[in-house]
């Protein structure tokens, strides 16, 4: 039996695909990877993402209500995971949301009827207009995410970063692979446990994991290796028991996300023969009842540049939204609400098992 202890070798850190200069950077090698998987004799369903909602009573995959609105400030980043889905790293300085689409992004909101503002990443907070906009979120009295990587709150920098967002009610929401040192080292990075576990007491001291909703602290697991996401609930019992015996750590929530088999854990999964195996691993928990709930339905994701998405994963995949001018700058909510969501391979891993989403599970 394969457990945490025993797994030889997780995805570790590395170098971006881009930085390397590998065919693999580019989001249509990727979708051509996932296309020439052979899927016959595996999972009974057809390997065709959008056969498999009509068969569920999908034909039209469509958004609802709007209420997220995610801005991706960058690509650049303090480390360079190896799962990472963005392709985030040091090196990515130049991309990077500038003012000006910053402020077409606040006008966006103002339009859209969305509660919720999700910054993300990269490392939203190195983005040098990352300060402004969470005011004018919070000015405007809306629900601000940041999604930390933790241990960009250990640099000088940012080290104020905890008060200053227990003084503004956002919510921090941090990615932790595993509450034990094994787990987040493979995929992080040698040493990064050690300064997550150090950030996570930062966060705690300003107010962070305390029970208080206007100092929300969210961890976010994915899984190590070629497995999918644990029950969110039972994990986060055991979770919160393991980082406060251990380490008198708190915190309020545990989301689990499966990994998408694209950008850099793709590569693993290629490096490893473990392509198929996982790809019919996520037919074979295809759940159609997590349709409903996909963040697609729900979110609109915006890139560095401006461009319009369906969600990050079609984000970083370079599958714009499907109507005629998808920029922010052109955003109009009607249009988004008629609209038909892209789908392709990699959306199985959203709609395997419980479901997997930035919210966590679905169902």
């Amino acid at each position: 039996m394969i457990t945490l202890d025993t797994l030889p070798q997780g995805p570790r850190a590395t170098s971006s695909l881009s930085f390397r200069a590998v065919p693999l950077a580019h989001p249509g090698k990727q979708l051509r990877v996932l296309d020439a998987v052979d899927t016959s004799g595996g999972p009974t369903n057809s390997g065709q993402f959008e056969l498999d909602l009509a068969s569920c009573g999908w034909p039209r995959l469509k958004p609802d209500r709007l209420e997220i609105v995610q801005i991706n400030l960058g690509k650049l980043c303090n480390m360079t995971c190896r799962h990472c889905h963005v392709d985030a790293g040091p090196d990515r300085v130049d991309e990077n949301m500038d003012r000006t689409t910053v402020e077409a992004c606040l006008r966006a909101i103002d339009s859209s009827g969305a509660r919720v503002v999700d910054l993300t990443g990269g490392a939203p907070e190195l983005n040098p207009n990352f300060e402004f906009l969470v005011e004018e979120c919070v000015q405007r009295g809306l629900r601000v995410l940041d999604r930390c990587n933790l241990t960009i709150l250990l640099t000088r920098p940012y080290s104020h970063l905890p008060e200053w967002f227990a003084e503004r009610g956002v919510e921090v929401v941090c990615s932790l692979p595993h509450y034990r040192k094994i787990g987040t080292d493979a995929q992080r990075g040698d040493g990064t446990y050690h300064k997550s576990i150090q950030a996570l007491k930062r966060l705690n001291q300003a107010g962070y994991g305390q029970g208080d909703p206007h100092r929300k602290l969210v961890l976010v697991a994915n899984p190590v290796g070629a497995f999918l996401s644990g029950n969110q609930s039972s994990l986060e019992a055991e979770w919160k028991t393991a980082l406060a015996r251990n380490h008198n750590v708190r915190f309020d929530q545990l989301l689990t996300l499966n990994n998408l088999p694209m950008s850099r854990y793709l590569e693993w999964l290629m490096e490893t023969n473990q392509v198929k195996l996982y790809l019919n691993r996520l037919l074979q928990a295809f759940n159609p009842s997590t349709i409903a709930g996909l963040m697609c339905r729900n979110t609109l994701s915006i890139s560095w540049d401006g461009y319009l998405y369906d969600c990050d994963f079609n984000q970083q995949l370079e599958m714009t939204m499907d109507i005629p001018r998808p920029h922010v700058t052109d955003f109009d909510l009607g249009i988004w609400q008629d609209h038909a969501i892209r789908t392709a391979r990699h959306c199985y891993g959203c709609t395997a098992g419980a479901g997997s989403s930035c919210g966590g599970a679905i169902a």
